[in-house]
């Protein structure tokens, strides 16, 4: 189980918000057993490569203070990323998504209100979907393709009916842990710990020290041969399979 914190707008003024951690919540190349395992559908947790490909990932459901920063620090580095974000966020920002967009980022979809998507209907996952979508394309003129739960959780449900909207469903095998205001260095730790081929990195548009620890990052990244490209660009489209630890591999 984790928590997360998101810091709210406003000067100095920061609220933490508690969110449950994915249920089922497991890295790249971890293990499981069982019959039942395989049968499970399974958002793209990472991405088979050879190619030294890795996507940063941002999820915007609440604050905003940071969102600028982030697109200059990302374009200093000639880097684009995937942002996912909330359709209300969309509606308090309209302005931070067209910026996302003209910089070259992808802004993709997180839900329409930040629900747990385990507790809903078919019907009720394609309204959410599909008004999130709406909005994104209102600004951008382009339509998400890629999903990615609130608080990390799915289930088969989930899955099912995302592939039937057309859409991937996107987790991450790093997190970067900036949701728990950890120190930079801690944040660039972790993520040189844990990042390889294929993997998809999690950052927040509005955590404390994910600005300060950006640039480490993206330097460290390059100089170590890895190509941040978008998550629509890491990812296979089709003719793949997603094995039982979410590593998507080309068949």
């Amino acid at each position: 189980m984790r928590f997360g914190k998101i810091r709210k707008a406003g000067r100095g003024a920061r609220i933490i918000i508690g969110c449950t951690a994915a249920v089922f919540l497991i890295c790249c190349g971890a293990g499981m057993k069982g019959a039942s395992a395989a049968a499970r559908e399974l958002p793209i947790y990472c991405v088979e490569r050879e190619d030294r490909e890795v996507s940063l990932t941002f999820d915007a459901a609440w604050g905003n203070e940071d969102t600028q920063l982030l697109i200059d620090i990302l374009g200093r580095h000639n880097v684009k990323a995937t942002f996912f974000v909330v359709g209300d966020w969309v509606s308090k920002y309209p302005e931070s998504v067209k910026a996302l967009h003209d910089a070259g980022h992808e802004v993709m979809n997180h839900s329409s209100t930040h629900k747990h998507f385990n507790q809903l209907s078919q019907g009720q996952i394609v309204e959410d979907v599909s008004a999130c979508n709406d909005k994104i394309e209102a600004v951008t003129g382009v339509r998400p393709i890629l999903f990615r739960a609130p608080f990390g959780e799915y289930n088969d449900n989930v899955i099912k009916t995302l592939s039937g909207m057309g859409m991937y469903t996107i987790q991450w095998d790093v997190d970067s842990l900036d949701w728990k205001e950890i120190p930079a260095e801690e944040i660039i730790s972790r993520v040189k710990t844990k990042t390889k081929p294929g993997s998809i990195i999690l950052f927040h548009n509005a955590a404390k020290h994910t600005p300060e620890a950006l640039p480490g990052i993206i330097e460290w990244l390059i100089s170590n041969d890895y190509k941040p490209v978008r998550v629509s660009e890491l990812i296979y489209r089709d003719n793949y399979f997603i094995n039982h630890a979410g590593r998507q591999t080309p068949k």
